[in-house]
């Protein structure tokens, strides 16, 4: 199952308190004061991975906490500094911080991002010491480590999106490309979570399908719309064995502008599916109703070597190019 949006609690570590301590040994009765500082509470960073899994381990870990600054102790011993804890996260995830409204994305392996900085460990009763008070008998206590609750929301960094009505051969068409091994079946919603493949090391990703109204939750609703707004091209599969062909591309575009306009801006081509279950004749009548709203239109059978080579060729090309 794709983990791709859960809301965490992040907490670092509190600083250590400082001590309260004055010299004594058999030598000094009533020495002066030796309290040591506390040390600081560990931070929490984000780092990047190359692994879409990678919010998995958050489906039921809700809380990541950092490691408290250990306190000060008698001797001008200072108390050691709480560890950090680094959270892993696909690149392509977006963070953002439910009550300050911040965000951030990771987009390649090599950030390390500062989300919650640790506590300040609190200075000994020794720091305190001057002239005019020579045994201070009090201490700093550290301060609390930053507190975040945040949202980990994934969007898949393909080069390609599948989008279509369900059953319109997106799965079929992914696995017959590359070497994906999405689920496939004759009902609806048969792709429950997004899927990847490779081709010649360009991603594709095809998109679970997307009814009238998805944008306000029915079907699947918009839980897996945000994968398509990282990709360069939409490959808008159509079943080619339905006669509303128009509609049910506009109800997808429809679909899509609800949610981001912007998504209408990116390229986009028609891959009129199934074609093996209709005659060349009806072929011809369907494209010549989808040119008429689309120029880009090619005709795909999965059991068709040249029609299926000739799409790699198409999408090879575009993304080599863009």
């Amino acid at each position: 199952m794709l983990v791709d949006d859960v809301t965490i609690t992040i907490q670092a570590g509190n600083g250590g308190n400082g001590a309260v301590s004055f010299r004594r040994n058999a030598q000094t009765a009533r020495g002066g004061p030796d309290g040591g500082n506390g040390g600081n509470g560990g931070s929490i960073y984000i780092v990047g991975v190359d692994d879409i899994l990678g919010l998995q381990d958050f489906r039921f870990k809700k809380l990541i906490k950092a490691e408290d600054g250990i306190k000060g102790a008698k001797q001008n011993l200072f108390g050691r500094a709480g560890k950090d804890a680094v959270i892993t996260v696909p690149f392509g995830t977006l963070i953002t911080d439910l009550t300050s409204g911040e965000q951030w994305e990771i987009t390649n392996t090599q950030l390390k991002l500062l989300l919650a900085q640790g506590g300040i460990g609190g200075r000994g009763n020794n720091e305190f010491k001057s002239a005019t008070n020579q045994t201070p008998r009090y201490a700093e206590k550290g301060t609390p480590g930053q507190e975040r609750v945040i949202r980990l929301e994934l969007k898949l960094i393909a080069d390609i999106g599948f989008v279509g009505l369900p059953n319109a051969g997106k799965s079929s068409l992914l696995k017959s490309l590359t070497n994906a091994n999405p689920k496939i079946g004759n009902y609806p919603f048969t792709t429950l979570e997004p899927h990847l493949g490779m081709l010649s090391g360009i991603t594709l990703a095809d998109i679970p399908g997307l009814i009238e109204g998805a944008h306000e939750g029915k079907g699947l609703g918009i839980q897996f719309l945000r994968h398509v707004e990282k990709t360069k091209l939409l490959v808008h599969c159509i079943d080619g064995t339905t006669e509303k062909l128009v509609s049910t591309y506009k109800t997808i575009r429809k679909e899509l502008e609800a949610y981001n306009k912007a998504i209408l801006d990116k390229p986009e081509i028609i891959v009129l599916t199934k074609s093996d279950l209709i005659s060349e004749k009806e072929a011809k009548k369907q494209i010549t109703k989808l040119k008429s709203i689309k120029k880009e239109v090619l005709v795909v059978s999965i059991i068709n070597d040249q029609q299926l080579d000739e799409l790699k060729s198409y999408l090879i090309k575009f993304v080599k190019s863009h």
